[in-house]
């Protein structure tokens, strides 16, 4: 076998040595990147804020999904309007949160009446009670 020939087959098993640990290394380091899990994702709260697939639902944070819908806490003046006629409709109940709802009201209240029961007040647009459901 002459020199020339000797040489371009030593560089083509060293490129490709090269080449085949640089694939390796991606996909090892890939591997890695998607099976690490972070300490908010495995506590079921991502830095998003939004709900994480298979974690452990925390109902006072909101969150619940149907209908393609994701609850999120209401705040503000739209929180105290949803607050002030859950109250009046459930008297000596106590509000746990109020959101926009995804089961056909535009809001809900969850609430504990003053006999311990929990109930779902629905509030439409217009701030008024539109239906309580009993449980959560």
């Amino acid at each position: 076998m002459n020199t020339f020939r000797k040489a371009a087959i030593s560089l083509g098993i060293v490129g490709a040595t090269l080449t085949g640990g640089a694939v390796g290394a991606a996909m090892v380091g890939t591997s890695s990147a998607q099976t690490t899990t972070t300490p908010s994702a495995a506590a079921g709260t991502p830095a998003a804020g939004a709900p994480v697939a298979g974690a452990a639902h925390d109902p006072t944070q909101g969150g619940h999904m149907a209908n393609g819908i994701t609850e999120v806490l209401l705040t503000g003046d739209t929180a105290t309007k949803v607050k002030d006629a859950a109250l009046a409709a459930v008297p000596g109940g106590t509000i746990e949160r109020v959101e926009n709802d995804a089961e056909g009201s535009p809001y809900e209240a969850h609430m504990t009446k003053a006999d311990g029961t929990h109930v779902t007040v629905k509030v439409g647009a217009d701030f008024k009670v539109t239906t309580i459901e009993t449980g959560r």
